[in-house]
Parts: structure tokens; C-alpha cells; sequence
């Protein structure tokens, strides 16, 4: 049997025809492209970009915010037996430059909002590239193609003339399309996906069509997807490896719709309208990453304080009883516990619960969370409201997903259940097989592992031993058979004796515990002590200001600090040279604009320690002179 996307596509479109694949609000209007439609459109393309000299491993780039032709001019050039390279909105000029000069693509797909930043990169592609305009030939393409002096059919296709064009080519060579499908092969790479340089320099993934096939199958099999009847909204970035393959090659083995929020006629539009989205599409299920999931609980938690009195009161004492009936998830209380519990959750769940859950609308059964870390407070917050978010772990090399929680078993705090054929063991620093609660190294084997990186055989060579995947990830199985991720190897703590610690352990507790913490980053290399920047949630911290009375920023001070440090009482198993000692409060939060967060809101920890290297100077050369900092900032925010 042919294991191939190409493959998937053409069984889905005999199965499910005319039912709705991708979606795209368009003029106010949600606009379907089901999955027969695709496969012609696709061939349409694929025969075009064949006629005009597509040749095998051609890359083609896209950069633009999901929709149905982003779907489409991908598939296309996986049936020409080209590669594409999916490429963030969200990278600079000169990110662009590099990823499209390193992957050597001959062409560029790009949208209505992202042409004007190519068109700002153009002068430094090393080659010649031809831009594929994902539209018709509006006053867009016009107006920035005047500008750049670019002429038609020589620097720039439009897509919907590929279509057409395709058709015709069709009509005259019907076995164009179905002549280069043949030779395609399961271990042909299909993408060069870049990872995000939370680490360092990016590199090149290089995942085959098998890679995709056995991870979406593992998906299928992970959460029991019903036949034909989900549908999602995709509010994540479709380059994004989690919902590359969740999204866009999973639903051609369940029929699953695909809707894309709007995007307008800028990016900044895509945040604006996810919730307007939500209630329009009423999905079923949703991708999401921690940092839109615990915007959604702050805002429900702001607006139940607002309401304050016997509302919060009701919120609090059924969220409460809903944690502690839930357990853990997979070991939960019995009998006495349960019936304590039942009326002031019953009571909660029928007053407050229902109209939180409302926000993602009518239909959602769950969420399923990826791309980094989710807090256990939030799993714990969304499964008690009704709408559980699971856990999943994976990465890019490995297409992306290893392991997740799903319906129907899952466990807070972990990542949850090894895909189906995936291998997975710990491997300790000594090199030997770690037991059950025994943290090491996260190591893979299977058909989803990545190819390599694209021309980095080094890095390929270092990663990739006897067919295992070294995944640089810290974690263990738990006694429960769950695996529990703590961390990324290349970014632990270092004592100055040479001693390591996984950061992630310690911020998760702090993130579960400490309220007024936006966003965290704990530091030690190769130092005396642990120190950490913070950014607060400044809400709450105003409602702690206000609720002890404080009326000067020392006293704040004090008790920002000591609200922090409160955490320690929850962290028995972290060791104490591991807790932060010194505390840089920053004033505005790290943020893409600066680098310091990647697409999917990841902190990028080498570029935030360099951007803040002063201030983590001073927290151990100058403690005093980093106290008056705070003391200016939070002065500067709270009084």
C-alpha cells in the first residue's frame, strides 16, 4: 500500500466528496473547498507548475496566514514531487532571506499581508524566485509588482491563473499529474520545515510523505476520531508542525472541516477575530498552545472577579470541588469526596461553568494543547469548567507528535500516552534505560522520525543514532505508564560545581502556584545561585495591592516578592539551590516585536538571557541596585 499524502488526499476525496475540507471567510462570507474540490484544483496546479519546468525536489516557500490555497498550493507541489518549506508570518526580512537562500526554493507562495515583507526581503534572495501571488489579480499584486518593477508570468504567477491554466493543460495531457504521482515514493521529503531557534540557529527538518502518513494514523488512534463529523477552527499558524499535520493531513483520514479564522486584510486581524470566529464556526475541537488557553482563563477569571459577591463565590467553590472530583484525571476520588463535592460543583456548572464554556461554543468537546509546556493549573482549570484541554508533547523532527492525553486516558501534569508506533525509552547520562520515575533523555524510533536536517549533516549525525531519535528533552515515565516531560536538555541550569537542573521543572511550579507571575525565566550558568526574570499579570497583582492595603512601592515591593516566593511551599522535590534566590521584575512582557517569543508564544531563551544580560549582570554584581529597578518599574505600573 502506497503510504503517501498524495495517497491520503485521493482516498479522501472519493470518500468524503463533496464535504467541506477548508473553509475561508471571504467577503463575510464562509467559503468551502470540500475535498473533491481539492483534488481537482491541486491537479489543476501540479499540472501548471509541471508545463512550466518543475522538476523533482524543486522547493516551493509559503508564506502566508492559513487558508484553503495555502492548503492547496502545498498539495500541488507534492503531487509536481516538489518540497514545500512553510514559512511563519511572523519572521523578519532577513528570517525570510535566510530560510528561502538556505533551502534553495525557487518560488515564494505568498498572501495579500505578507507580499509587502517578501517584496522587503526580495533584494536579498541569493537566486532567482518566483513569487505565486495566493489570489486573483487584484489591485494587491498591481500595486506592489509596479512597485518592484516585477513583471507577469516572469516574477510572479497568480494562483488563480495556475488553476485555470491547469485545466486546459489537462484537457490537452490528462496523464501529466498522474504520471509524476507514480514516481513519487514514500521517503521522498515532502517539507523542510525550520525550527524555531528557541536554542540557537535554525535548521532545516526534513520530513518524508511517511513521516506524515504514520504520525497522522498515531493521531487517529491517540483520540479515536470519529468518521465525518469533526470540525476545527485553525487559529494556530498552519507552518506550525502541530497543526501541519493535526490539521491539514489527519483530516483527510477522517473527513475533518477545517476552518480558518479570518485574517482580514492584515495579520494583526487573525487575534482580533478568533473569538467572533469561534461562535460562527462552533467547533468541535481545537489546536491550541498555552499562551491563548491561559489568555482565555485570565479573561473568564477577570470577568467572574468583576462580577465579585455571590457569583464568585459560586465560581470558586464549584472550581474547587471540580478540581478536586477530577483527581489527577486518571486516579480520581470515590465515594465520600464525591458526594461532598457534587452540589457545589452541580450548582457552579449549571450557574457560571456552561456560559464560560459558551466561549468556544455549543459544540467543543476538548482542546488539545501543544507547541510547548501547559501549565497543570490550566489542565486542572479547563477540565473542571467542562472544557478539558489535553496535553500532548511532540517536536518538528519528529512530525511533531510522540505522546498526548486524550479522552479517554489522561493525566494532569503529564504529556500523556506514546503514540501507537512510536518506540519511546529514557535514556539516563551514563547511557543506560532509566526506570519508572527515572529522568533522563527522551529517545524515539519510528516511521515519523525526520529524515534529517536539510544540509547539516553534523547536526543530522548528532541527533540521529542507529535509527533513534535523540530528542534533547529531559523527562520520564511515571508509575501510571504516562510520560511526563520536565525540560529541554540544551537549556538547563548549571551550577557553578557543574550541577544541572531542568528550568521548565522549576517555572512550572512557579506558573501553578504564584498568580501574579506572567511570564517567567529561571537562570543559572554556572553560577553561585538561581536567579529569574519576571513579568507580573498586572491585574492581579493590583487586586493583591489593593486587597492588603498598600499604599507606597516598597511595601508592594515586599509583597510581590514574598507572593512570589510563596511557590517554595509547593516545590518539597525541587532542590533548593534550584530555587530563584533574586527576582528581575521587567516591566513590559517579552514579546514577539523583540524576538523573545517564537510564533506559537515559546520563549526563546538564549535571545531573551542576551537581551536582558544587564539586568541578569546586576541581579548577581549589584543586588541593591537591581532592588531600586524594581522598585522604579513597580512604582511606574502601580502607583
Amino acid at each position: 500500500m502506497e503510504r503517501t499524502i498524495v495517497q491520503m488526499l485521493s482516498l479522501a476525496a472519493e470518500k468524503y466528496g463533496t464535504r467541506a475540507y477548508t473553509t475561508k471567510k471571504i467577503d463575510g462570507n464562509w467559503i468551502a473547498c470540500s475535498f473533491a474540490q481539492t483534488q481537482i484544483i491541486t491537479d489543476n496546479i501540479a499540472a501548471c507548475l509541471l508545463k512550466k519546468g518543475m522538476k523533482p525536489e524543486d522547493k516551493v516557500s509559503i508564506l502566508s496566514e492559513g487558508s484553503s490555497q495555502w492548503v492547496n498550493i502545498e498539495l500541488a507541489v507534492l503531487k509536481a514531487r516538489g518540497i514545500s518549506v512553510p514559512l511563519s508570518i511572523k519572521l523578519t526580512e532577513s528570517e525570510i532571506a535566510f530560510r528561502v537562500n538556505h533551502s534553495e526554493s525557487t518560488m515564494i507562495a505568498v498572501s495579500h499581508n505578507t507580499i509587502e515583507k517578501v517584496a522587503k526581503a526580495f533584494n536579498d534572495f541569493d537566486h532567482k524566485v518566483v513569487l505565486v501571488y495566493l489570489g486573483n489579480d487584484d489591485d494587491r499584486i498591481k500595486e506592489v509588482s509596479t512597485k518592484m518593477k516585477w513583471k507577469k508570468n516572469k516574477d510572479f504567477v497568480i494562483y488563480d491563473e495556475l488553476n485555470n491554466e491547469g485545466k486546459l493543460i489537462l484537457e490537452n495531457n490528462p496523464d501529466i499529474v498522474e504520471n509524476s504521482v507514480k514516481e513519487i515514493n514514500e521517503n521522498d521529503v515532502i517539507n523542510i520545515c525550520y525550527t524555531s531557534g528557541t536554542t540557537g540557529n535554525p535548521k532545516g527538518i526534513m520530513l518524508t510523505h511517511l513521516n506524515y502518513w504514520a504520525n497522522s494514523h498515531d493521531a487517529v488512534k491517540l483520540f479515536e476520531l470519529p468518521d465525518a463529523t469533526f470540525e476545527t477552527l485553525i487559529v494556530l499558524p498552519v507552518d506550525h508542525s502541530f497543526a501541519h499535520t493535526v490539521g491539514i493531513y489527519t483530516a483527510f483520514l477522517r473527513g475533518i472541516t477545517l476552518h480558518f479564522v479570518d485574517s482580514g486584510k492584515t495579520n494583526a486581524s487573525i487575534i482580533r477575530n478568533f473569538p467572533k470566529n469561534l461562535k460562527e464556526v462552533n467547533p468541535i475541537f481545537m489546536m491550541t498552545v498555552p499562551s491563548i488557553s491561559g489568555s482565555f482563563m485570565k479573561k473568564m477569571r477577570q470577568e467572574i472577579h468583576k462580577k465579585g459577591g455571590i457569583v464568585e463565590k459560586i465560581f470558586n467553590n464549584g472550581l474547587q470541588a471540580g478540581i478536586t472530583r477530577n483527581g489527577d484525571g486518571f486516579n480520581k476520588p470515590k465515594g465520600f469526596i464525591r458526594v461532598k463535592t457534587f452540589f457545589p460543583y452541580f450548582l457552579a456548572n449549571i450557574l457560571i461553568f456552561k456560559k464560560l464554556r459558551a466561549v468556544f461554543g455549543s459544540r467543543i468537546k476538548y482542546c488539545v494543547g501543544g507547541g510547548a509546556l501547559l501549565e497543570a493549573k490550566q489542565q486542572h482549570f479547563f477540565a473542571a469548567i467542562g472544557a478539558p484541554i489535553f496535553q500532548g508533547y511532540g517536536l518538528t523532527e519528529a512530525a511533531p507528535i510522540i505522546s498526548s492525553n486524550s479522552p479517554k486516558s489522561y493525566k494532569f501534569g503529564t504529556s500523556g500516552r506514546v503514540a501507537p508506533s512510536i518506540e519511546c525509552k529514557i535514556v539516563k547520562d551514563d547511557g543506560t534505560q532509566a526506570k519508572v520515575n527515572e529522568k533522563g533523555e527522551i529517545v524515539i524510533k519510528g516511521d515519523n522520525v525526520m529524515k534529517g536536517y536539510f544540509k547539516n549533516e553534523k547536526a543530522s549525525e548528532e541527533v540521529l543514532r542507529d535509527g533513534w531519535l535523540f530528542t534533547g528533552d529531559l523527562g520520564y515515565f511515571d508509575e501510571d505508564g504516562f510520560l511526563v516531560v520536565t525540560g529541554r536538555a540544551k537549556a538547563l541550569l548549571i551550577s557553578k560545581e557543574g550541577e544541572k537542573y531542568s528550568p521548565e521543572e522549576v517555572e512550572e511550579v512557579m506558573y501553578n502556584n504564584v498568580d501574579i507571575i506572567n511570564q517567567l525565566l529561571v537562570y543559572n550558568d554556572h553560577r553561585p545561585s538561581t536567579t529569574a526574570l519576571v513579568t507580573l499579570q498586572e491585574e492581579n497583582v493590583k487586586a493583591l495591592i489593593k486587597a492588603n492595603s498598600i499604599t507606597d512601592a516598597k511595601g508592594a515591593y515586599d509583597l510581590i516578592i514574598k507572593t512570589i516566593k510563596s511557590y517554595e511551599a509547593k516545590a518539597e522535590s525541587i532542590p533548593t539551590m534550584w530555587h530563584p534566590a533574586r527576582f528581575a521584575i521587567i516591566e513590559k512582557p517579552f514579546s514577539e516585536d523583540d524576538g523573545l517569543v517564537n510564533s506559537t508564544m515559546k520563549l526563546v531563551r538564549y535571545k531573551t538571557v542576551e537581551f536582558y544580560r544587564e539586568r541578569l549582570e546586576l541581579l548577581y554584581s549589584d543586588p541593591d541596585e537591581n532592588r531600586n529597578k524594581n522598585l522604579e518599574i513597580i512604582k511606574k505600573l502601580f502607583f
